[in-house]
């Protein structure tokens, strides 16, 4: 990551950008990553909005229209609200009990396992519900990318040295270590299950809202992460 909050969207793999920011947790700073994938269509696939601000709406537009903006963890929700003013034409779509949560927006479907006709085409998805974020991941099949929230973090690959130490006491030495990501699933049994079939993907990158990118090695960074399972 060669940036912190400086650049509206960069490219990450082929019609794959990040936009990395800024972000606290209980006053901890963790960043928070949004993706955006280009779809087949010229259309845009928004993975966990983060604020709409006039430079990275102009970078978007430059990219193709906005069709669909997945908020697909129950903490990744702040800024859905700015986006659905912006592209009212846009599908809106909760993980499992954000519709709850942000009752005062309007969603769209729920996300499951099965992507949406906007980006089916190019775009697979799985349901991460075991985690108490209640969590769906993505995979963009062209670049063979797996999009995810919270389901690894990766902080002692951060860019602020508190952060880096902040990780390394919780454990959290490579994408989805430490002690947190065992309090984190609440059914380890369906956890397997869903980490399994998330593993039947072709991974080899993997973008992850908190901490440093997987630029390669994706599969077996998740398989290791989930072995204690």
């Amino acid at each position: 990551m060669k940036t912190y909050g400086t650049a509206a969207l960069e490219p990450f793999v082929d019609d794959v950008w990040i936009a990395t920011r800024p972000q606290k947790f209980y006053g901890f700073e963790v960043g928070t990553r949004m993706t955006v994938v280009r779809l087949s269509d010229g259309g845009l696939f928004v993975h966990c909005p983060v604020a709409l601000d006039d430079a990275t709406r102009s970078a978007l537009r430059k990219l193709g229209p906005v069709r669909a903006v997945a908020a697909s963890s129950l903490f990744h929700h702040l800024y859905v609200g700015q986006w659905m003013e912006a592209y009212p034409d846009a599908r809106f779509c909760p993980c499992p009990g954000l519709e709850r949560k942000r009752s005062d927006l309007a969603w769209g479907p729920i996300l499951g396992d099965t992507p949406l006709d906007a980006y089916s085409a190019d775009i697979d998805q799985a349901l991460f519900t075991a985690r108490f974020e209640k969590e769906v991941v993505f995979f963009h099949r062209a670049s063979r990318t797996l999009i995810c929230a919270d389901a690894l973090l990766n902080l002692t690959h951060h860019p602020l040295r508190s952060t880096r130490i902040g990780g390394y006491l919780m454990g959290n030495t490579a994408p989805g270590k430490g002690y947190l990501e065992r309090i984190a699933v609440r059914d380890r049994a369906l956890g397997r299950r869903q980490v399994d079939q998330i593993l039947q993907w072709d991974i080899d990158a993997i973008v992850l809202a908190h901490g440093g990118l997987v630029p390669n090695g994706g599969r077996e960074a998740l398989r290791e992460a989930y072995r204690w399972l």
